[in-house]
């Protein structure tokens, strides 16, 4: 599961918007992936609990439905969810166009309908074979980014006495302004914990595991990011890193003299692997939306062959791809963004409003106080007023 976590969370996020993450923020970039951790742990510890409280597909929305007792604001969680994860598909489909261009002279839509065409069939195949390709390519693609820590530290000595000037000065606002417009696609790039709980029923012990499962994703993919990022962001020209289609590439290309190749086919494996397991979960809940009558039953009808849920498969590969070819890399990053904001606000409030039931006893192994998803809520909201009225 923590492979599974790691997968769609930094496949999705370092490969893709450090580029567009430094345009914004300049040498101030790893603030910004910081910040937005801070604001997911709050919502990660709300998640560890609820997925004690009721491990589900579709946990999203049998959370929210548990706290509010209402199903037309559980479903429209459950859609907002499966938005999320189409959305965030076809934002990573556009973004591996850059890396897959360096080795195929084809346009960029060619390499969006095999990307997404090909990883949907998979993801069809079965949950077994898709989740241990998706835990392969993880493996493949944590070591990429290690070797260019690595690279970093080597090529500068004094990184670490340098870390400090990648904070900005308390009183600097312009800098902390740009800090947090770059933490809204910062906050992009920590997407993933959440999908893990829609595998529950497909997870042994998961009142055990899942809470476990989500803190070791969110602490390994914090400190890969902020260490990714200031390595960036010290060793290589910022303007040519914002402006660059395959930053990370371009870094270690910079740091080592050596040919980006490498690093440009691990980079579309982080990209794939993002997409796949968005389609993955995506699919799981409209299963679970099926299955709990808030939309057709065809949804949650299962292969007696691959058994994995077709339907909602091939109507999520579908959405993804008209999505890719349609909106561009930012833009959909920030749509996925301000929706998952949407999500956690209200599972959190549907927390707050559980535990102040006094004769609901909380079921599972974790249990949070009260001013975590209290924290959790006003964050989530605040980074949405903040992107609304900046």
């Amino acid at each position: 599961m923590v492979l599974y976590g790691l997968g769609v969370t930094i496949g999705a996020g370092i490969y893709v918007l450090i580029g567009a993450a430094t345009e914004r923020a300049g040498v101030y970039a790893p603030v910004s992936f910081f910040l937005a951790a801070v604001i997911i742990g709050f919502s990660a510890a709300s998640f560890a609990e609820f997925a004690g409280r009721f491990p589900v597909s579709a946990g999203e929305a049998a959370y929210v439905r548990a706290g509010f007792n209402s199903k037309l604001l559980s479903l429209v969680v459950g859609i907002l969810v499966v938005a999320s994860g189409v959305i965030s598909s076809a934002t990573i489909s556009r973004g591996s166009v850059g890396y897959l261009q360096e080795f195929f002279a084809l346009p960029g839509w060619t390499l969006i309908c095999t990307v997404v065409l090909v990883l949907g069939i998979i993801a069809a195949w079965g949950i077994m074979e898709s989740v241990i390709f998706a835990s392969l390519f993880t493996l493949v693609e944590v070591s990429a980014l290690l070797i260019i820590i690595g690279a970093g530290l080597a090529e500068n000595e004094d990184l670490f006495q340098r870390v400090p000037s990648t904070i900005p000065h308390f009183g600097d606002i312009v800098a902390w302004g740009s800090v947090a417009s770059a933490g809204l696609l910062a906050f992009f790039a920590f997407i993933g914990f959440e999908d893990m709980v829609n595998l529950a029923e497909e997870v042994k012990n998961p009142r055990r595991v899942l809470p476990w499962a989500i803190f070791l994703t969110l602490v390994l993919g914090t400190a890969i990011y902020f260490m990714v990022t200031a390595v960036a962001v010290l060793s290589v020209p910022l303007e040519q890193l914002a402006q660059s289609r395959a930053p990370l590439s371009f870094v270690f290309g910079h740091l080592t003299g050596a040919s980006s190749a490498a690093i440009s086919c691990i980079a579309i494996v982080a990209t794939l692997n993002g997409v796949i397991i968005q389609i993955i979960m995506a699919s799981r809940v409209l299963y679970g939306l099926g299955k709990q009558g808030a939309l057709p039953k065809a949804f949650a009808r299962i292969s007696a062959i691959t058994r994995t849920p077709l339907i909602s498969t091939f109507f999520v590969t579908t959405l993804v791809l008209l999505l890719a070819l349609t909106f561009p890399l930012e833009g959909l990053a920030e749509m996925t963004s301000r929706i998952v904001l949407i999500i956690f606000a209200l599972v959190n409030l549907a927390l707050i409003r559980l535990k102040l039931r006094r004769n609901e006893a909380a079921t599972g192994a974790f249990t949070v106080r009260i001013w975590i998803p209290i924290c959790g809520a006003i964050s989530c909201l605040a980074l949405l007023v903040y992107d609304a009225v900046a």
